[in-house]
């Protein structure tokens, strides 16, 4: 190799970065070109594997200072206390601001009605576009990958939502040679995806690298859920299980983690992050088309629900 493509960074060079190296470098410029070009961005903030890396990755970007940035969960009121419990340890280890829009408060209100089905995750749209134009966030921090959803393909890195957080994927702008345009009129927000070129292989392998800890709903363990639609659902008061629905206690866990009335578990042995990596390696489902009933509502399902402000 010429001492040019060794100065270059030709595969064989000392300088080369390994994959997972050029994924983390590339979430890191996008947290820290977001920084400098808005005033008031936040990190959508579940609980869920993809969100917790995104955080990692801000801790990285910004170290040794605190992250400059608040974390907002859309909370249906359905999610699953480990995941829960994971989020509000994190808030508090790492000294961060959590903004909470809940999804009980908006039915409460009666803003917002209980669908027929019991899921709330079409419903998490309002509170999270009336929590974004309340607090004037003008930069929003999300997980969403390529590789989940045909619809989250189409997604730019920064994705331009109108005054009614709404997307059109019409106004799309180019990202060549990683430059990012947050141009945006009064009233409208960016959508960022510092993942959008991970995959889940990805996500668990460098969550397997970094050390990162994770809920133990990730992994293999024993728990009682009921068969609806070809998924294993968890028991609860959101809605099941029906009658002539079967709880049943089996070894499963989660390749994603949403709504418990829409988000289905695996059959899996996998305990370690080694035999997860293994798992998903050999699976030729996405963990959306595998798990979540949310997405097969419809063809355009996700469409749908972005065109309307959803993440």
């Amino acid at each position: 190799m010429t001492a040019v493509a060794e100065v270059q960074g030709g595969t064989d060079s000392p300088y080369a970065l390994s994959h997972l190296d050029a994924l983390e470098s590339e979430a890191v410029h996008i947290f820290r070109e977001v920084a400098g070009e808005f005033e008031n961005p936040v990190i959508l903030f579940s609980g869920g594997k993809d969100s917790i890396v995104m955080l990692h990755l801000a801790l990285k970007a910004f170290a040794p200072a605190p992250v400059p940035f608040a974390l907002l969960h859309v909370d249906t009121g359905h999610n699953f206390p480990e995941v829960l419990d994971y989020r509000d340890r994190a808030v508090e280890r790492h000294g961060l601001r959590l903004h909470v829009a809940s999804v009980q408060d908006y039915i409460d209100r009666g803003v917002l009605k209980e669908r027929p089905d019991g899921t709330r995750n079409p419903l998490q749209t309002l509170p999270l576009t009336e929590k974004i134009q309340s607090e004037k966030f003008d930069a929003v921090f999300g997980g969403g990958r390529r590789d989940e959803e045909k619809a989250r393909a189409k997604e730019r890195v920064f994705s331009l939502r109108d005054e009614f957080s709404q997307w059109d994927p019409r106004r799309q702008r180019p990202e060549l040679w990683n430059l990012y345009n947050g141009r945006h009129a009064p009233g409208e927000h960016v959508r960022v995806f510092p993942l959008s070129n991970w995959t889940e292989l990805d996500v668990w392998q460098y969550i397997a690298r970094e050390g990162i800890e994770l809920p133990q709903i990730y992994f293999a363990h024993e728990r009682e859920v009921f068969r609806r639609d070809g998924m294993w659902l968890t028991a609860g008061d959101w809605g099941g299980p029906r009658p002539g629905e079967t709880v049943e206690k089996r070894l499963v866990r989660y390749r994603t983690v949403g709504d418990m009335s829409c988000t289905g578990a695996v059959d899996s042995d996998a305990t370690t992050l080694d035999a997860v990596i293994a798992e998903i390696a050999a699976s030729r489902l996405t963990e959306r088309g595998a798990t979540r009933a949310d997405d097969k509502l419809s063809e355009a399902a996700m469409e749908d629900r972005k065109r309307e402000g959803y993440f």
